[in-house]
């Protein structure tokens, strides 16, 4: 069996154990490589990245010496006698720029290609894992012929084909440990997942013009647009497994009713990030994961303090009533007072009449609130007229203008009239 993978508690103590670094320095060695994404942290276990993977073969093909344990553990050393003024600290930079520069200069002179032979190298039993069938790993699945390796890109390492530019196979870097396919994008950029077990669809991660998404089945007469979800920021195409990608595909997902309304809750991804919903109003959820697990408790606190907080959507909720004055005396419908963005009002169905400066809200009662609803429903009506009759004079009024200057060429000239 393999070892188990360092947390980062065993982590310090190899390092005590081989005598490199110093209680000081290991909370600051650990977030470097968090940091620069060399490693993640998995259930509390540090899984090597790709990205340290690279660097550490490089480190070990072209300046083995600086990598070594003992060089580092008698580094430390000399530091410690250099603090207790047992050593200058001028000679053991001496000694060691003397050799560093002269290593620096050897592997500058490199050929890239050299480099990148040396990376296929000691990279290859996990760039290449060996295939199910038997199989060359390192022969190309696109074109058959040519030969898989390390290349370097204007966005980092990937593995692209030998044959290139006749075959533009590539795939990331990256590669899924269960089934060795790497996250491959062929040809033509997709790569299967699995089957949706409930319709039996092929669900793939694409490479589009706004980046990565999944798909479910393919365009075909019966099915012209097939579903489809963009990859939240932060999810990596190549670690996306089919449980994740079905739960996406799925979205937007129904948290519960409403205890108080009945209508559904639901949770999604939209344009601004994470949501619940409920008759309309939108309320933002903490992470994409939360889209996923969110309850119909916090979800229906989330829709309240939204609400509360005047937020419907685009534009904001009906601000709650503050008195209810009783049902219009014709028409029906209550008669409420209501506090506004833009001060107190009074409202029946759609119309909204704002009390004047010197009446308080508490103060209103149903003959005022009649009096300015009517006034407000008289008004609108006149505006509209008004304008609409204004528009028609000033329409009306062009045909004139324009026989007029039809006219114009119909007048006599000075010859003409002396005839």
């Amino acid at each position: 069996e393999p070892p188990p993978r360092y947390t980062e508690a065993t982590l310090i103590k190899k390092m005590e154990e081989l005598g490199i670094g110093r209680p000081s320095t290991y909370t600051s060695t650990l977030s470097v490589l968090r940091d620069r994404d060399y490693v993640r942290l998995e259930k509390r276990q540090l899984i090597p990245e790709d990205k340290g993977r690279l660097v550490t073969a490089f480190l070990s093909s072209f300046f083995k010496r600086y990598v070594e344990y003992d060089f580092t553990a008698d580094l430390e050393e000399k530091l410690d006698k250099i603090s207790n003024g047992d050593i200058s600290w001028k000679d053991v930079l001496r000694e060691f720029w003397k050799q560093f520069s002269a290593d620096v200069g050897d592997t500058k002179e490199l050929r890239v290609s050299e480099v990148l032979d040396s990376l296929n190298e000691l990279l290859g039993p996990h760039i290449f894992p060996q295939r199910a069938d038997g199989g060359d790993p390192r022969q190309c699945p696109s074109c058959g012929t040519g030969r898989l390796s390390l290349k370097l890109g204007k966005f980092g390492a990937f593995i692209g084909c030998s044959n290139y530019p006749e075959c533009r196979y590539t795939r990331q870097l990256a590669v899924n440990g269960e089934n060795g396919n790497g996250g491959e994008l062929g040809a033509d950029g997709v790569r299967e997942l699995g089957q949706d077990p409930e319709s039996g669809l092929a669900v793939t991660v694409r490479t589009g013009r706004f980046g990565p998404y999944l798909q479910l089945g393919e365009a075909d007469e019966e099915n012209k647009k097939p579903k489809r979800a963009s990859l939240p920021k932060g999810w990596d195409p190549v670690t996306i497994d089919l449980e994740r990608a079905l739960a996406l595909l799925a979205l937007p997902r129904e948290v519960g009713p409403h205890p108080e309304t009945g209508t559904m809750i639901t949770a999604g991804i939209g344009r601004y990030g994470p949501f619940v919903l409920n008759d309309g109003t939108y309320a933002n959820l903490d992470s994409v994961e939360e889209v996923f697990s969110v309850g119909l408790n916090r979800a229906v606190s989330l829709i309240a303090e939204k609400k509360a907080g005047g937020g419907r959507g685009r534009g904001r909720a009906t601000p709650k009533a503050l008195k209810t004055l009783g049902d219009h005396p014709t028409a029906g419908g209550p008669i409420t007072v209501r506090d506004g963005r833009y001060g107190p009002y009074v409202n029946h169905g759609k119309i909204n009449a704002t009390l004047p400066k010197d009446l308080k809200p508490e103060e209103v009662t149903m003959d005022q609130a009649l009096g300015l609803l009517a006034e407000k429903a008289g008004k609108a009506p006149a505006s509209r007229r008004k304008a609409t009759k204004a528009k028609s004079t000033k329409a009306a009024a062009k045909p004139k203008a324009s026989r007029a200057r039809a006219a114009k060429p119909k007048a006599a000239t000075p010859d003409q009239a002396a005839e």
